[in-house]
């Protein structure tokens, strides 16, 4: 196996290649992964099909896994207590590993109502960790720095690397957390792009290259089928890429950039 890495708001190691069950992967395919390596799983109600396979390794193993969930519009308040306690039934758990607001500052707004119930959850036990997933870099530097969140869900890849100056400094690695997403720039880094002569990254290059960085606990990974997954636990077993192809990556990264 892999590396693990430190995931500090849980106070625990976990395998760095995290399973998003949102982009095609289907119910065996999720249990399949869960039988694995995985333990980060990142899920929504709104994935219906993998919710079976994610209940089931929730019961066979609660303190394998980190549920990582959140709602899709911006709830406070009641409302979002309510929320938590109807994904806790559905799903046979008595806590949310990580609670995230999902595209803070265009889906979420990050206000003293909200604020306030996600530290009320947490204070209550229902939740163990609150973060979000963010594009704003400014806005999450700054949210780290006041160690508002336990956990930054933030793009990072080959082409879109700002994260690295603008957001990991600001972090706690005693208490913070960065997931990284869209290592493949929504597969735009699969693709050759025009006036580009060299090597095109595989997949699994994307996902080395976001764990190229320690501050990294874990990158996220939405296969498509369990070829695609156990294709990437291969690649991240390896570890992270050598210093030239993270070069490589990089020059590469700045022309897919444009």
């Amino acid at each position: 196996m892999g590396a693990p890495r430190r995931f500090a708001p849980l106070g625990r190691e976990l395998f760095p290649l995290g399973l998003a069950c949102s982009h095609g992967i289907d119910a065996a395919g999720v249990a399949a992964a869960l039988d694995g390596p995985a333990q980060y799983i990142y899920w929504t109600p709104r994935q219906r099909r993998a919710t079976p396979a994610v209940k089931a390794a929730l019961a066979r193993d609660r303190g394998r896994y980190v549920l990582a969930t959140g709602p899709t519009t911006a709830w406070v308040g009641a409302p979002l207590r309510a929320w938590v306690d109807r994904v806790r039934r559905s799903l046979g758990v008595d806590q949310i590993d990580v609670l995230l607001l999902h595209w803070l500052g265009v889906a979420s707004a990050w206000t003293g109502g909200t604020r306030d119930a996600l530290h009320a959850l947490k204070e209550s036990g229902a939740v163990r960790a609150i973060g979000a997933s963010i594009h704003d870099r400014p806005l999450a530097a700054r949210l780290a720095a006041e160690r508002a969140l336990d956990t930054l869900m933030l793009r990072y890849n080959a082409a879109h690397p700002g994260a690295e100056a603008d957001c990991f400094p600001a972090l706690d690695p005693e208490t913070q957390a960065v997931v990284a997403y869209t290592a493949t720039a929504w597969g735009k880094l699969l693709r050759r792009p025009a006036g580009w002569a060299g090597r095109v990254p595989a997949p699994g290059d994307c996902y080395r290259f976001a764990l190229g960085d320690p501050r990294v606990s874990v990158v996220l990974s939405a296969p498509a089928s369990v070829a695609q997954w156990d294709e990437n636990v291969a690649a991240v077993q390896a570890g992270p890429l050598h210093p030239d192809d993270a070069e490589w990556m990089r020059a590469f990264g700045k022309v897919v950039h444009g």
